[in-house]
């Protein structure tokens, strides 16, 4: 059995295809078999809703009168400080970005209430955002101060653009000495008190398309609320991890780079987060379909909990210090038990990414894609894959201590 993504967009123009979501498709394939459910199931959506730092926001403010060149100058946001190394008008919001006058880790560990990701859920939610500037003045551009007020419905762009988001696979982070840790997998407490991982699952996106055949530069996903593109791989995207039997990797592998216009997007998909001790990130909601072009499309796609294992690290004295040791594997349906056995102990788990959330998004890409609103996109070009020659993050990472 074989289909194309243009035959799959013909059916959901008409209102025929049949979308399941990744959680859903195990279920039937189990009671239907591989081909039946391969021949009647056209795409199956994913979806995840974690912490994500490496993301951000371009934004084109528009001309004041008298015009200012904001690039090269200073420009903070509700008092934090944005990237203006571009163009007059042009800049660049991070999501880990603090107010300078955030005490940090000063008084430790500090509560990080308010950073660049907060920003971005405040644009998206329609809310007037405070923007302050300073320049050095030109004959174009005289202004040298600006005090103002910006909204995302009357700037020129609010573009999302981050460059490594739904990591497939993630580490479990634990703490084996006697002092709590801060970290940005969240609060370890001492003497393995608790074990944290992130990522949904078996409806993350990545892990149900281990070796990228369907994801690729240009697909279209629900981003943050609308609609968004893959742009490229992301940074630290690593297709040479180990994997299993079944081609799902068991270490952190490869990421995205993914772009949406934020006018579109909603408040509830893009939360800014506080991470004690830590910094300010940003949750971001992400779900991508995957297209059933074939029965091996469909294998992959019911990779289930108990068929994903990831690696349990140690963040007191080998992660800081870029010890590639391990304290072992875990698949996630031992972690979505609740509690994991580590060096003999039994230890509680939580989750940073929140699978309800994931389910969620699932399920409204479904329905976009049943009530013909969302067409899938061939993708431009692959993500590079296991033979693409891309250094493995290990090595890199031993490079810069030699």
């Amino acid at each position: 059995m074989t289909r194309t993504i243009a035959e799959i967009n013909r059916k959901i123009s008409q209102g025929k295809a049949v979308v399941v979501t990744a959680e859903e498709v195990i279920d039937i394939a189990r009671e239907r078999g591989i081909r039946q459910t391969a021949e009647e199931i056209d795409v199956v959506t994913t979806g995840t809703f974690s912490p994500m730092c490496s993301s951000g926001a371009f934004l084109n403010t528009g001309h004041s009168r008298p015009r200012i060149k904001l690039g090269g100058g200073k420009v903070l946001l509700n008092d934090v400080p944005v990237y203006t190394g571009l163009a007059a008008v042009d800049i660049f919001l991070g999501a880990t970005a603090l107010p300078e006058d955030d005490p940090k880790n000063r008084f430790h560990p500090g509560e990080f209430n308010y950073g660049g990701g907060h920003v971005i859920e405040e644009l998206v939610a329609g809310k007037d955002i405070k923007l302050e500037a300073t320049a050095y003045g030109t004959d174009c551009y005289p202004r040298k101060k600006l005090e103002t007020w910006i909204n995302i419905t009357d700037i020129n762009n609010a573009i999302l653009f981050n460059i490594r988001n739904a990591y497939q696979n993630y580490e479990v982070a634990t703490n084996l000495s006697n002092k709590t840790l801060y970290t940005y997998m969240g609060i370890l407490k001492p003497n393995l008190g608790n074990a944290n991982y992130s990522t949904s699952g078996q409806l993350s996106p990545l892990l149900n398309d281990p070796y990228y055949k369907t994801i690729g530069i240009g697909t279209r996903i629900f981003l943050g609320g609308g609609i968004g593109h893959v742009a490229w791989h992301g940074t630290q995207h690593d297709p040479s991890v180990p994997r299993g039997d079944n081609g799902v990797p068991t270490r952190p592998g490869a990421n995205l780079a993914l772009i949406g216009d934020m006018k579109q997007m909603r408040p509830e998909w893009l939360l800014g987060t506080s991470m004690l001790g830590y910094g300010c990130t940003l949750t971001v909601g992400i779900g991508i379909p995957i297209p059933i072009l074939s029965e091996e499309i469909l294998q992959y796609t019911l990779v289930s909990d108990a068929d994903i294992f990831a690696p349990v690290l140690e963040f007191s004295e080998d992660y800081p210090q870029g010890k590639s040791d391990i304290l072992g594997e875990v698949s996630y349906a031992q972690l979505k038990s609740g509690k994991i056995e580590i060096q003999g102990k039994s230890v509680p788990t939580a989750s940073l990414s929140s699978y309800p959330k994931a389910i969620e998004i699932a399920h409204t890409l479904k329905m976009w894609i049943q009530q013909g609103k969302f067409l899938l996109a061939e993708a431009a070009a692959p993500i590079p894959g296991v033979d693409s020659g891309v250094v493995s993050r290990a090595l890199k990472e031993r490079s810069l201590t030699e």
